[in-house]
């Protein structure tokens, strides 16, 4: 299910308050970074958001956003990837999960979101709604479970692909 999230309302504001406090640097990914931020995602994540962390990383500015705990990266968040107008995808690593940086990754990007001249954002096939819904007031878009990633190619399980 996708959801859609009013860059304009109040839950926006609010969490940008909220997140005031997170110690993590969260800035626009610099291009010379590419490789690293692809190699993180890869390990933590899968190939798919690889797949759309390049798309965003060709926007100019990025559409690649990134939290750095210690000089480390910490977490990512990406829009205008797979559509024009969608956010994520987004992850935070295992052990920094708990700390707000998901929050403050999703405010930034929502933030430059607003900037760039978005009045929405669609979050696509959401996983946590909730996340969502308590974070920034995201709302449910009803579609009978019809939306972008219908018919992708899925990569097969390695014991069946030939060799």
């Amino acid at each position: 299910m996708d959801c859609l999230v009013n860059l304009y309302a109040q839950p926006l504001a609010a969490l940008a308050r909220r997140v005031q406090g997170v110690e993590a640097t969260i800035r626009v990914a610099l291009p010379p970074e590419q490789h690293l931020i692809k190699d993180w995602v890869r390990h933590h994540f899968s190939e798919y958001w690889v797949s759309e962390v390049t798309v965003a990383m060709a926007h100019q500015p990025p559409g690649c956003l990134v939290a750095v705990v210690d000089g480390k990266l910490a977490g990512f968040a990406c829009y205008d990837a797979t559509a024009r107008g969608f956010f994520g995808p987004m992850g935070v690593a295992p052990e920094q999960r708990g700390r707000g940086i998901g929050l403050a990754l999703l405010s930034a990007t929502l933030h430059a979101m607003k900037a760039q001249g978005y009045a929405y954002a669609i979050v696509g096939s959401v996983g946590p709604l909730d996340f969502y819904r308590h974070a920034v007031g995201a709302v449910p878009i009803m579609g009978a479970g019809e939306d972008i990633y219908r018919g992708m190619l899925r990569a097969r399980p390695a014991e069946e692909v030939p060799s």
